[in-house]
């Protein structure tokens, strides 16, 4: 099984950035944060005012990692 990071090249994960959560790469901003600024309201357009440094793409890519990462703990609870 491919572990998650591995799909999805733009985010990494690193046991000496954030304490090894999901990040954007090259960067020290969580998935965690972006999904929940989106989650609070914000657009991907006032994320990216506050963080001029990251891209629609990187914003695309935490939405979707964030999915499979639910998605595969569904799974994982679903299991007997």
């Amino acid at each position: 099984m491919i572990h998650k990071a591995q799909r999805h090249e733009r985010i990494v994960m690193d046991p000496r950035i954030m304490a090894g959560k999901p990040i954007v790469k090259g960067t020290r901003i969580t998935v965690e944060m972006i999904v929940r600024k989106l989650g609070g309201g914000m657009t991907p357009e006032e994320i990216l005012q506050d963080h001029p440094h990251l891209t629609p793409d990187d914003i695309r890519a935490a939405q979707a990692f964030a999915a499979d990462d639910s998605a595969e703990r569904a799974a994982a609870l679903a299991k007997p």
